[in-house]
C-alpha cells in the first residue's frame, strides 16, 4: 500500500518522466520542420516569441486571473479565521504566507497562482469557506499551498511555452507549404535527396498531428501535478481523508463558478464547469474518483 511519502515521490518521478519526453518531442518536432524547411531561422524566431509571450504571462499572470474573477484581497483583520489556516499551514511547509483573495461566489472552489512562493496568492470562493468542515479546508488550503511550493506555475509557464512553440511551427510550416515553400524546395533541388522527402512529408503530418500531441502531453503533464499536490497536502496535513472529503463535497455541488472561464478553469482545484463531460486525454485534472481512491490508500 502507498504511503504519503512514495505517492509524492512516484508523482514526481512521472511528471518529469512527461517533461523529459515532451523536450525530446519538441526537439524532434523542431528538426523534423527545420529540415524540411532548409531554414533553421525559423526555430529560433519560434523560440524567441513563444519565450517572450510567456515571459509576460509568467510576470503578470496573476493580477490578470484575479481581476477576472473578480477577487478581493483579504487580510488578517477581516479574515481571521482563514488567515490563520493559512499561516499555520505556511509555517509547517516552510512557505512565506501568501496574499489571500476571496470570490464572492456560492460555488466551492479554490486556485493558487503566483510566479514563486515569495509572490504566491491563494483564492477561496465563499462558498468553498461556508460548505467546507475546517479539516476539509485544511487539504484544500494545504493542496493549493503546495502548488505554490512544487513551483508549479512556473513548470505550467514552461509547458505552455512548449505547447507555444510547437504550434507556432506547425502553423508557419503551414503556410510555408500553402504559398509554395514546397515546390520551390523542389525547384531548387530537383530530384532532392530521399531524407529530405521524408523530412518533407514527415513534417506535413507533424504540422497536424503536433499540436495535438503536444497538448495531449501537457495535459498528462498537469494532472500528474494535480496528483502530487494531493499527496504534497497529504503530507502537510497528516490527514489525507480532510482533502478527500473536500473534494467529493466539491465535485457533488452542482453549481457552476461564475467567476470562471477557459482561460482560468485549469487553474481550480476541480473543474467549476459543472455537468460538462471532457474525454479523459483533454482533462487538466484527474477524476474526483481516482483522487480521493489514491488519497484514501495513503497511510
Amino acid at each position: 500500500m502507498a504511503t504519503i511519502y512514495t505517492q509524492a515521490d512516484k508523482n514526481t518521478r512521472l511528471t518529469w518522466l512527461y517533461i523529459t519526453g515532451f523536450l525530446v518531442f519538441v526537439i524532434g518536432v523542431g528538426y523534423v520542420f527545420a529540415g524540411a524547411m532548409r531554414n533553421s531561422l525559423i526555430l529560433y524566431i519560434a523560440v524567441a516569441f513563444s519565450i517572450g509571450m510567456s515571459f509576460v504571462s509568467y510576470w503578470w499572470s496573476d493580477k490578470i486571473v484575479l481581476a477576472m474573477s473578480n477577487a478581493k484581497e483579504v487580510t488578517h483583520d477581516n479574515a481571521r479565521e482563514i488567515y490563520h489556516l493559512v499561516e499555520n499551514l505556511c509555517i509547517t511547509a516552510g512557505l512565506p504566507v501568501p496574499k489571500i483573495y476571496i470570490i464572492q461566489d456560492s460555488a466551492p472552489n479554490a486556485f493558487a497562482t503566483g510566479r514563486d512562493p515569495e509572490h504566491g496568492v491563494i483564492c477561496l470562493t465563499t462558498g468553498i469557506i461556508a460548505k467546507l468542515e475546517k479539516a476539509e479546508l485544511e487539504g484544500v488550503i494545504a493542496h493549493e499551498l503546495s502548488h505554490i511550493g512544487n513551483r508549479d506555475i512556473l513548470l505550467s509557464t514552461v509547458v505552455v511555452v512548449l505547447v507555444g512553440f510547437v504550434t507556432l511551427l506547425a502553423d508557419w510550416f503551414r503556410n510555408w507549404t500553402f504559398w509554395g515553400g514546397g515546390r520551390s524546395r523542389d525547384n531548387n533541388n530537383e530530384g532532392g535527396g530521399q531524407l529530405q522527402l521524408i523530412l518533407f512529408i514527415l513534417a506535413i503530418v507533424l504540422s497536424i498531428l503536433a499540436p495535438i500531441a503536444a497538448i495531449l502531453m501537457q495535459m498528462a503533464i498537469s494532472r500528474k501535478r494535480e496528483f502530487l499536490a494531493d499527496a504534497s497536502a497529504a503530507l502537510l496535513t497528516r490527514y489525507p481523508d480532510g482533502l478527500a472529503r473536500a473534494l467529493e463535497k466539491i465535485s457533488a455541488d452542482q453549481e457552476p463558478l461564475e467567476a470562471a472561464n477557459r482561460a482560468t478553469a485549469h487553474l481550480y482545484i476541480t473543474n467549476p464547469f459543472k455537468g460538462k463531460k471532457v474525454s479523459s486525454l483533454f482533462m487538466t485534472h484527474p477524476s474526483i474518483e481516482a483522487r480521493v481512491k489514491a488519497l484514501r490508500n495513503m497511510r
